[in-house]
């Protein structure tokens, strides 16, 4: 799991046939302190994550291959929830 910011939406004209009907999102890790760690990922949305939102990403492939019904689909990031409010 890792600490991200959205920071826009992937738009294909073609993907595989298990994306389809998913939002492909641009996803910055962040550190502990909110700072830009690494380069950015790509992940599946499940909830609607708005633009600069802090979001949780899931590394767990297996986990994402099941929420979009296909075992051979190459997803391995999804967004697990979106952050409110953190504390120090």
């Amino acid at each position: 799991m890792l600490l991200a910011r959205v920071e826009g939406n992937v738009v294909a004209s073609r993907k595989h046939e298990s994306l389809l009907g998913w939002r492909l999102i641009i996803c910055q890790p962040l550190d502990a302190q909110g700072n830009d760690l690494g380069t950015p990922v790509v992940a599946i949305d499940p909830w609607g994550a708005g633009m600069h939102q802090r979001v949780i990403v899931s590394s767990d492939g297996l986990a994402a291959r099941k929420v979009v019904g296909d075992d051979r689909s190459p997803v391995r990031l999804m967004i697990t929830g979106i952050v409110d409010e953190t504390e120090s």
